[in-house]
């Protein structure tokens, strides 16, 4: 079974990589396989060079990704279904737990991730939308946590990393309504970055990476390391953290570059980052 079959298309490209839901007949919606991609994908990006930062979008124009596909055919489906017949939670949890692991990894790359959406985005698509770094939107894209509306709740993540973002508020009436927004609305809520011009999210995703992968590596994953861990820790932590990061990247010399760039008015370019210097 090819990468193309099971959905998840990885592409390097000079400093960038960019990850690919190609499912485009069930509007890239995950099963399984995908899943499993999806963790092979973060393990092959972590191998050698790393790249400075990872774009993730859909194939086609229609949906960047529909969620988890809810189809009989769908062999996780079938197993919970199965387990919710004997009321056995046993089973439910093992298969919660492996996709949000699929989607635990990816977003624990120590790079920028940025989410080009491309089209739709619902249930487990607008989640792991809102779990990436940065977002950059089509303005004819839709965003919906549609999950409620089946009689289930987030569980890719995206629940608890969207009250984070836009605030308990504002999560629990896009949550709990389970109601689509537009570009202009993700916008203003904070819930994107940027809205692209019509058909060019992923192009403008990548202009964003590109502008990323001019600075320093271990500065940009220093930064990207302290805003992450500030999701679930005090400020006070969150500062001491800061600092004690700050200290590890000026010891680590990469500032050397910069600096001696600037002082000489040429363009700084700094040492790639492989895995072993990311202290994870």
């Amino acid at each position: 079974m090819t990468k193309e079959d099971i959905g998840i298309v990885v592409e390097r490209k000079s400093a960038l990589a960019t990850v690919t839901i190609t499912r485009p007949d069930r509007l890239n919606a995950f099963n399984q396989a995908m899943f499993e991609a999806l963790e092979d994908a973060a393990r092959a990006l972590y191998k050698g060079t790393l790249p400075r930062a990872v774009i993730i979008t859909g194939a086609g124009s229609d949906a960047f990704c529909a969620g988890f596909d809810v189809n009989p055919d769908n062999p996780m489906v079938a197993e919970m279904a199965r387990a919710v017949d004997r009321r056995e939670k046993d089973p439910i949890t093992r298969s919660i737990g492996a996709l949000r692991a699929a989607v635990d990894r990816f977003v624990a790359l120590p790079v920028p991730i940025i989410a080009a959406l491309n089209g739709k985005a619902y249930g487990g698509g607008a989640e792991l939308a809102v779990r990436c770094d940065l977002r950059v939107m089509d303005p004819a894209a839709e965003i919906c946590f549609s999950e409620v509306k089946l009689g289930l709740m987030p569980d890719w993540g995206g629940g608890a990393t969207l009250a984070h973002l836009i605030g308990a508020a504002s999560a629990a009436d896009l949550i709990l309504t389970a109601r689509r927004i537009g570009a202009d609305e993700a916008l203003a809520l904070g819930l994107v970055n940027r809205v692209s011009a019509p058909g060019n999210a992923l192009k403008e995703a990548i202009a964003l990476a590109e502008a990323i992968s001019r600075n320093g590596p271990r500065a940009v994953r220093s930064a990207l390391k302290v805003i992450r861990a500030g999701r679930h820790l005090s400020l006070q932590e969150t500062l001491d953290l800061e600092q004690q990061t700050a200290v590890d990247l000026i010891a680590s010399g990469e500032c050397l570059h910069g600096i001696g760039a600037f002082l000489t008015g040429q363009t700084a370019t700094f040492p790639d980052l492989l895995p072993e210097d990311t202290g994870d």
